[in-house]
């Protein structure tokens, strides 16, 4: 939890894609005449619905969504916008009393919202400049200016070194300076901005089964058609998205399905571990006790969130 403010108006649901904390988050909300805020990075683009399993049509219209369905696919929609509108959708419902259940498996877009959090500007032609280096010369560039970058920046990383060396161009600061703010300790404490309380869902090994089917049947439901209908419509963001990125070829007769099936559900299955890794060390998360979805364990889950928070009209 942070301070000020209430803190039980916040709650949030994380974890890893298939969980099933799509099923918490609109049962708690129905029953507590809550928001939800979605903490998906490719929700927010239109048409993008099968593959990014969005909550059907029927079920927003009865539980209130936010940063769901808000800006084209063809469209670049950054980390700091994300967090200038869901902050914004947050404080809207708060200010006049409501509650917010911020639901989703992005743990960067999570900690965009609740914590403190500055993005540093961004610049195409620094960037396009910086992007022919070898990985040797961007690390001699960085270790020119800050001697010390190794210790707060992964110097093996050509984008985050390319990062770094464009964060210092356009403002003078190196990752040492930006690593030693009281911003970045409180970041690196999980000190929260936004008052909230946090639950995990994670059904475990059980996941790795059912990501399988979970994939299979968004292609039983229409999946490759929806790629199909908006292939010429994907932006360089909107085109990386899990599924979309594997089924394009497909769509453009240069793979067969089969493979592109079996490279969405390994790549799926990375996504996981990359989710589940990043949420375990935020230890302000209580891991709730769970199996899978049935409608027993998401009542257990949503009783034991009500209770925590005091949620109880």
């Amino acid at each position: 939890t942070g301070g000020g403010g209430d803190a039980l108006s916040v709650v949030a649901i994380v974890g890893p894609t298939g969980a099933g904390k799509s099923a918490v988050a609109e049962a708690l909300a129905e029953t507590s005449g809550a928001t939800i805020v979605s903490i998906d990075s490719m929700q927010v683009y239109r048409g993008m619905d099968i593959g990014t399993a969005k909550a059907p049509v029927d079920v927003r219209e009865r539980i209130p969504h936010r940063m769901v369905d808000i800006v084209d696919p063809t469209e670049e929609f950054t980390v700091k916008e994300f967090q200038t509108a869901g902050r914004t959708a947050i404080a809207n419902v708060t200010d006049n009393g409501g509650r917010v259940v911020i639901a989703g498996g992005s743990g960067l877009h999570f900690r965009a919202l609740v914590d403190p959090m500055t993005f540093a500007p961004s610049d195409a032609a620094v960037r396009s400049s910086l992007e022919p280096l070898s990985v040797a010369e961007l690390r001699h560039r960085l270790l020119a200016v800050d001697a010390n970058a190794a210790a707060v920046v992964d110097v093996a990383n050509p984008r985050r070194l390319i990062r770094a060396l464009e964060v210092h161009e356009l403002t003078g600061e190196t990752p040492t300076m930006r690593a030693s703010t009281n911003e970045a300790r409180k970041l690196a404490g999980y000190e929260a901005f936004l008052p909230m309380t946090a639950f995990g869902i994670d059904p475990g090994e059980r996941l790795k089964a059912s990501v399988d089917e979970r994939f299979r049947s968004m292609l039983d439901h229409g999946l490759l058609e929806e790629v199909a209908a908006l292939d010429s419509r994907l932006g360089r963001t909107a085109s990386q998205a899990v599924g979309y990125k594997e089924l394009i070829p497909v769509v453009r007769g240069e793979t067969p399905l089969q493979d592109a099936t079996e490279a969405a559900i390994a790549a799926t299955r990375a996504l996981v571990k990359r989710q589940r890794t990043y949420f375990r060390r935020d230890p302000r998360i209580e891991w709730l006790p769970w199996q899978d979805v049935t409608s027993k364990n998401v009542e257990a889950a949503v009783a034991e969130i009500r209770e925590r928070v005091a949620w109880t009209s």
